[in-house]
């Protein structure tokens, strides 16, 4: 699954590069992500091949940190954000989770649900050196400590809404308006602009040499201030202030 993950991100990156906006899902048993996760952590260290897979996790997330895409994780049932998994959701810039079902789908089954694991507390860290729990609640140590309290236990979108693990947990009446608004407003801003944003929230805290390469450096110095959408001739700072809508160049690299 990493591998196939890290040569899609690449793909995307290198021949895709007017998709501005990817979404993530996983379709899977919470129980067999959550399986899986505790064999690599019980011979972290002693096997080889183990330790091969849990480092090429770690980078190819860091990977997807650095990436100058908006990245929206979207929960539903049926799918398997736990542990390990969970961090491709905690990596992305929103996080959307359904409350309930949809009236189309099948109503049996479970509702979509999320599980942390030690797995989100420092595994895989990020370019910064915290893990993404960390970077999303930062100077608040106190709700992170009272998260690892919730390991291992089935989170409805309700209580994930409520934990601050979610953006949002829209029912089936919200559901497909609130990820259009989402999809469309994203498509309508300056991706350099998002892209320099995106780097902001993604990166907090400590300053590492990781860090002031490449959230900081990538995105302000080749991202925003020498690229044609602030500063060309249909940028946005020429227009600013002539009532005319500034002309993107949509290719996010």
């Amino acid at each position: 699954m990493t591998r196939e993950l890290d040569d899609l991100i690449l793909r995307l990156r290198a021949n895709e590069r007017e998709l501005g906006t990817w979404v993530i899902r996983t379709k899977g048993e919470v129980e067999d992500a959550l399986a899986f996760e505790r064999v690599i952590a019980r011979y972290s260290g002693e096997d080889w091949l183990v330790n091969e897979i849990r480092h090429y996790f770690k980078r190819v997330l860091k990977r997807l940190d650095v990436t100058s895409r908006s990245l929206i994780a979207l929960i539903e049932p049926g799918s398997c954000f736990a542990g390990a998994l969970l961090e491709l959701a905690l990596a992305c810039d929103r996080q959307y989770m359904l409350d309930g079902f949809l009236e189309e789908d099948s109503q049996e089954g479970e509702p979509a649900q999320i599980v942390l694991s030690e797995s989100n507390f420092g595994t895989f860290p990020m370019g910064n050196g915290l893990s993404r729990l960390a970077s999303r609640f930062y100077g608040d140590d106190d709700h992170v400590a009272k998260l690892r309290q919730e390991t291992g236990r089935r989170i409805d979108a309700a209580e994930a809404l409520e934990l601050g693990l979610v953006t949002d947990a829209p029912d089936d009446i919200d559901w497909e308006d609130e990820i259009r608004i989402l999809l469309e407003e994203r498509a309508a801003l300056s991706p350099d602009a998002l892209t320099g944003m995106e780097a902001n929230h993604r990166f907090v805290g400590p300053e590492t040499m990781e860090t002031r390469i490449f959230a900081r450096l990538s995105a302000w110095q080749n991202w925003i201030f020498v690229r044609p959408n602030a500063a060309g001739p249909d940028g946005a700072l020429r227009r600013y202030g002539t009532g005319r809508r500034a002309d993107f160049d949509r290719r996010r690299v």
